[in-house]
């Protein structure tokens, strides 16, 4: 649902040269890689084994016009006003220095070019973080047990997101809400993993002596439980799709 969205905000012209931030396996990225078939496309995650696989799946759809680089993009260096659009689904939320790294971004993008990434809006309006955050904190006092020290609700306030953006130069910054949805796997089992991988959860579990832990995750596998249906496990979420140009 979220992917339809970005989709139609992205207006990805065919000779563009576009940067995939926070790409994981490389969804988006070859997603963004069919609209720009003769520019290129770039995506970037600080996760290694993400980089791999999205590097086999790129190769296995044939896909010619696509890279990737294992780094961090609030730090690393990118070719000076190389790209046309930056886009995001949900990978720009956990910079440790919001602004440097939105800065570093803007000087990778072409004068007036677009910035288009989806953020997640405050955690008390995704039921996806309520739950799980109800589902370990019935085990034991974890504060921020779905967020832990990389906040993924960072971005969440309009007037902070763009006061960032204002700061590491971007202007006409926009926020459209966006209320979808979000899938968490075929069955519960794949569910768990997929929630057992989030950064806060896994923290949260670790600080759990093993019979703590082994409650937690029942906790959660009765939560993910309620929210299957025939068509997998989903959650209620509230996001806003964020663009901006570098001014």
């Amino acid at each position: 649902m979220h992917d339809q969205v970005l989709r139609r905000a992205y207006g990805i012209g065919p000779h563009d040269h576009v940067l995939d931030i926070g790409c994981g396996a490389g969804h988006t990225t070859r997603d963004a890689a069919r609209s720009a078939v003769d520019g290129h496309v770039v995506g970037i995650d600080i996760s290694a084994p993400m980089i791999e696989r999205a590097r086999r799946l790129t190769e296995a759809e044939g896909l010619h016009n696509v890279g990737f680089e294992h780094a961090d993009a609030e730090t690393h260096h990118f070719p000076a006003e190389r790209f046309d659009v930056v886009i995001s689904r949900f990978g720009t939320m956990f910079f440790r220095d919001p602004v440097g790294a939105f800065t570093n971004i803007a000087r990778a993008i072409r004068r007036n070019g677009r910035l288009v990434m989806m953020v997640w809006q405050e955690h008390q309006r995704n039921e996806w973080s309520v739950s799980i955050q109800r589902a370990l904190e019935s085990v034991a006092d974890i504060p921020d047990a779905a967020g832990g020290a990389l906040d993924p609700f960072s971005l969440a306030d309009p007037t902070t997101a763009e006061q960032v953006l204002d700061r590491a130069g971007f202007g006409d910054a926009d926020f459209t809400d966006v209320h979808e949805p979000v899938y968490y796997g075929p069955d519960v089992a794949a569910a768990l993993e997929w929630v057992c991988g989030f950064s806060g959860v896994g923290d949260a579990l670790r600080r759990l002596d093993p019979a703590s832990t082994a409650r937690a995750r029942e906790h959660l596998l009765q939560t993910l439980a309620t929210h299957a249906g025939h068509d997998g496990v989903w959650f209620d979420s509230r996001a806003w799709l964020v663009t901006a140009r570098r001014r």
